[in-house]
Protein backbone atom coordinates (compact mmCIF):
# COMPACT_ATOMS: atom_id res chain seq x y z
CA UNK A 1 0.00 0.00 0.00
CA UNK A 2 1.21 2.96 -1.14
CA UNK A 3 2.34 5.68 1.97
CA UNK A 4 1.92 9.68 2.00
CA UNK A 5 3.26 11.74 4.70
CA UNK A 6 1.71 14.76 5.54
CA UNK A 7 3.58 17.85 7.43
CA UNK A 8 1.55 20.67 8.65
CA UNK A 9 3.79 23.51 9.26
CA UNK A 10 3.96 26.81 10.23
CA UNK A 11 7.48 28.72 10.34
CA UNK A 12 9.56 25.81 10.43
CA UNK A 13 12.44 26.67 8.95
CA UNK A 14 14.94 25.53 11.29
CA UNK A 15 14.02 21.67 11.21
CA UNK A 16 12.08 21.00 8.25
CA UNK A 17 15.00 19.77 5.68
CA UNK A 18 16.19 17.56 8.42
CA UNK A 19 12.08 16.13 8.79
CA UNK A 20 11.55 15.57 5.81
CA UNK A 21 15.71 14.15 5.03
CA UNK A 22 14.92 11.57 7.79
CA UNK A 23 12.00 10.04 6.33
CA UNK A 24 12.92 6.66 4.60
CA UNK A 25 11.84 6.98 1.05
CA UNK A 26 11.69 3.18 1.03
CA UNK A 27 8.41 3.24 2.63
CA UNK A 28 7.15 6.31 1.73
CA UNK A 29 5.82 7.50 -1.51
CA UNK A 30 5.78 11.14 -1.65
CA UNK A 31 5.75 13.50 1.31
CA UNK A 32 3.66 17.05 1.67
CA UNK A 33 4.25 19.57 3.67
CA UNK A 34 1.03 21.60 4.21
CA UNK A 35 2.00 25.16 5.04
CA UNK A 36 -0.17 27.73 6.62
CA UNK A 37 1.59 30.99 5.34
CA UNK A 38 4.74 30.21 7.12
CA UNK A 39 7.29 33.86 6.79
CA UNK A 40 10.56 32.04 7.45
CA UNK A 41 11.77 29.79 3.92
CA UNK A 42 9.81 26.47 5.35
CA UNK A 43 8.19 26.45 2.20
CA UNK A 44 11.12 26.56 -0.40
CA UNK A 45 13.51 24.88 2.09
CA UNK A 46 11.01 21.91 2.53
CA UNK A 47 10.61 21.78 -1.89
CA UNK A 48 14.50 22.32 -1.82
CA UNK A 49 14.83 18.50 0.22
CA UNK A 50 12.51 16.65 -2.03
CA UNK A 51 9.06 17.27 -0.09
CA UNK A 52 6.05 18.53 -2.56
CA UNK A 53 4.70 21.97 -1.17
CA UNK A 54 1.26 22.58 -0.50
CA UNK A 55 0.02 26.55 0.65
CA UNK A 56 -2.88 26.72 2.82
CA UNK A 57 -4.26 29.90 2.63
CA UNK A 58 -5.85 30.34 5.86
CA UNK A 59 -4.50 29.36 9.27
CA UNK A 60 -6.10 26.18 11.20
CA UNK A 61 -3.44 23.02 12.52
CA UNK A 62 -6.67 21.03 11.35
CA UNK A 63 -6.84 22.86 8.12
CA UNK A 64 -3.41 22.05 6.71
CA UNK A 65 -3.43 17.98 7.83
CA UNK A 66 -6.99 18.19 6.13
CA UNK A 67 -5.39 19.82 2.64
CA UNK A 68 -2.98 17.68 2.29
CA UNK A 69 -5.05 14.78 3.09
CA UNK A 70 -7.38 15.80 -0.26
CA UNK A 71 -4.43 15.86 -2.38
CA UNK A 72 -2.77 12.76 -0.85
CA UNK A 73 -2.10 9.55 -3.53
CA UNK A 74 -2.01 7.02 -0.90
CA UNK A 75 -3.78 4.62 0.58
CA UNK A 76 -2.17 5.14 3.73
CA UNK A 77 -1.56 8.58 5.12
CA UNK A 78 0.58 9.63 7.83
CA UNK A 79 0.58 12.52 10.14
CA UNK A 80 3.63 14.48 11.92
CA UNK A 81 5.17 17.27 12.96
CA UNK A 82 7.65 19.21 11.04
CA UNK A 83 9.65 20.79 14.60
CA UNK A 84 12.00 17.34 14.51
CA UNK A 85 10.35 16.05 17.78
CA UNK A 86 8.35 13.03 15.89
CA UNK A 87 11.09 10.00 14.76
CA UNK A 88 10.10 9.92 10.96
CA UNK A 89 12.61 7.30 10.56
CA UNK A 90 10.58 4.92 12.46
CA UNK A 91 7.26 5.49 9.97
CA UNK A 92 7.41 1.95 8.81
CA UNK A 93 6.43 1.02 12.20
CA UNK A 94 3.30 2.86 12.33
CA UNK A 95 1.85 2.19 8.42
CA UNK A 96 3.44 -1.86 9.17
CA UNK A 97 0.21 -3.55 11.31
CA UNK A 98 -2.28 -1.23 8.76
CA UNK A 99 -0.01 -3.02 5.29
CA UNK A 100 -0.67 -6.24 7.49
CA UNK A 101 -4.08 -5.35 7.64
CA UNK A 102 -4.54 -6.17 11.22
CA UNK A 103 -5.25 -2.58 12.13
CA UNK A 104 -7.20 0.66 10.51
CA UNK A 105 -5.53 3.51 12.84
CA UNK A 106 -2.52 3.56 14.41
CA UNK A 107 -1.04 6.36 16.97
CA UNK A 108 2.61 6.69 18.40
CA UNK A 109 2.44 6.70 22.31
CA UNK A 110 5.23 8.63 23.20
CA UNK A 111 4.32 7.87 27.21
CA UNK A 112 5.28 4.40 26.61
CA UNK A 113 8.25 4.80 25.31
CA UNK A 114 11.93 6.79 26.19
CA UNK A 115 11.29 10.49 25.63
CA UNK A 116 13.90 13.46 25.65
CA UNK A 117 13.90 14.89 28.92
CA UNK A 118 12.02 18.17 28.57
CA UNK A 119 9.64 17.18 24.78
CA UNK A 120 6.69 16.81 26.86
CA UNK A 121 5.75 19.32 29.75
CA UNK A 122 3.74 17.95 32.72
CA UNK A 123 0.25 19.42 31.87
CA UNK A 124 0.64 17.54 28.27
CA UNK A 125 1.15 14.38 29.65
CA UNK A 126 -1.58 14.70 32.39
CA UNK A 127 -4.35 16.07 29.25
CA UNK A 128 -3.20 12.86 27.21
CA UNK A 129 -3.94 10.63 30.31
CA UNK A 130 -7.33 12.59 31.28
CA UNK A 131 -8.58 12.22 27.81
CA UNK A 132 -7.89 9.31 26.86
CA UNK A 133 -9.62 8.34 30.07
CA UNK A 134 -12.49 10.09 29.67
CA UNK A 135 -12.85 8.61 25.99
CA UNK A 136 -12.49 5.27 27.56
CA UNK A 137 -15.97 5.84 29.61
CA UNK A 138 -17.35 7.16 26.68
CA UNK A 139 -16.58 4.68 23.98
CA UNK A 140 -14.95 1.62 25.34
CA UNK A 141 -11.21 2.61 24.07
CA UNK A 142 -8.40 3.53 26.00
CA UNK A 143 -5.83 6.21 24.48
CA UNK A 144 -2.34 7.06 26.55
CA UNK A 145 -1.54 9.96 24.06
CA UNK A 146 -3.03 12.82 21.50
CA UNK A 147 0.66 12.37 19.53
CA UNK A 148 0.53 13.98 16.22
CA UNK A 149 2.28 11.32 14.62
CA UNK A 150 -0.04 8.82 13.34
CA UNK A 151 -1.26 6.33 10.73
CA UNK A 152 -4.87 5.33 9.20
CA UNK A 153 -5.93 4.29 6.14
CA UNK A 154 -6.99 7.33 3.73
CA UNK A 155 -10.60 5.59 2.74
CA UNK A 156 -11.37 5.43 6.12
CA UNK A 157 -10.01 8.73 7.34
CA UNK A 158 -12.62 10.14 4.76
CA UNK A 159 -15.42 8.35 5.93
CA UNK A 160 -15.33 9.61 9.26
CA UNK A 161 -16.37 13.28 8.38
CA UNK A 162 -13.58 14.86 10.20
CA UNK A 163 -14.60 18.91 10.70
CA UNK A 164 -12.90 20.28 12.89
CA UNK A 165 -10.11 22.64 10.74
CA UNK A 166 -7.90 23.66 14.38
CA UNK A 167 -6.34 21.36 17.37
CA UNK A 168 -8.67 19.61 18.03
CA UNK A 169 -8.21 17.76 14.85
CA UNK A 170 -6.19 15.18 16.52
CA UNK A 171 -8.46 14.47 19.55
CA UNK A 172 -11.77 14.25 16.86
CA UNK A 173 -10.10 11.60 14.74
CA UNK A 174 -9.44 9.48 17.88
CA UNK A 175 -12.73 10.11 19.09
CA UNK A 176 -14.60 9.26 16.31
CA UNK A 177 -12.34 6.04 15.50
CA UNK A 178 -13.05 5.29 18.70
CA UNK A 179 -17.07 5.31 18.01
CA UNK A 180 -16.66 3.96 14.86
CA UNK A 181 -15.17 0.67 15.58
CA UNK A 182 -12.30 1.05 14.44
CA UNK A 183 -8.83 -1.41 14.78
CA UNK A 184 -6.55 1.23 17.14
CA UNK A 185 -3.75 0.42 17.92
CA UNK A 186 -1.31 2.54 20.03
CA UNK A 187 2.33 1.97 19.55
CA UNK A 188 5.65 3.14 21.69
CA UNK A 189 7.88 5.15 19.74
CA UNK A 190 10.37 7.63 21.59
CA UNK A 191 9.77 11.55 21.14
CA UNK A 192 12.25 13.84 21.05
CA UNK A 193 12.42 17.57 21.95
CA UNK A 194 12.03 19.85 18.91
CA UNK A 195 14.73 20.98 16.55
CA UNK A 196 14.39 24.78 17.10
CA UNK A 197 11.71 27.47 16.66
CA UNK A 198 9.07 28.11 19.43
CA UNK A 199 5.96 25.44 19.63
CA UNK A 200 2.54 26.87 18.82
CA UNK A 201 1.14 25.17 21.42
CA UNK A 202 3.62 25.19 24.21
CA UNK A 203 5.34 27.85 23.97
CA UNK A 204 3.38 30.31 25.50
CA UNK A 205 1.03 30.61 28.00
CA UNK A 206 -1.30 32.20 25.01
CA UNK A 207 -0.82 29.36 23.03
CA UNK A 208 -1.33 26.58 25.39
CA UNK A 209 -4.88 28.57 26.31
CA UNK A 210 -6.35 28.41 22.68
CA UNK A 211 -5.09 25.18 22.13
CA UNK A 212 -6.47 23.69 25.26
CA UNK A 213 -9.86 25.44 24.49
CA UNK A 214 -9.95 23.98 21.14
CA UNK A 215 -9.31 20.71 22.34
CA UNK A 216 -12.12 20.49 25.04
CA UNK A 217 -13.97 22.46 22.84
CA UNK A 218 -13.51 19.92 19.90
CA UNK A 219 -13.87 17.24 22.75
CA UNK A 220 -17.24 18.37 24.35
CA UNK A 221 -18.70 18.73 20.69
CA UNK A 222 -17.94 15.25 19.47
CA UNK A 223 -19.23 13.64 22.82
CA UNK A 224 -22.46 15.22 22.52
CA UNK A 225 -22.69 14.09 18.67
Amino acid sequence: MKVSVIIPTLNEAESIARVVAEIPREEVAEIIVADSGSGDGTREIAAAAGAKVLLVPERGYGRACAAGSEIATGEILVFMDGDGADRGDLVGRLVAPIREGRMDFVIAARTKAGRAKGAMSAHQVFAGYALGLAMYALTGTRYTDMCAFRAIRRDVLLGLGMREMTYGWNIEMQFLAARRGLRILEVPLPYRCRIGGESKVAGSVRGTIRASTRIIGTFVRVARG
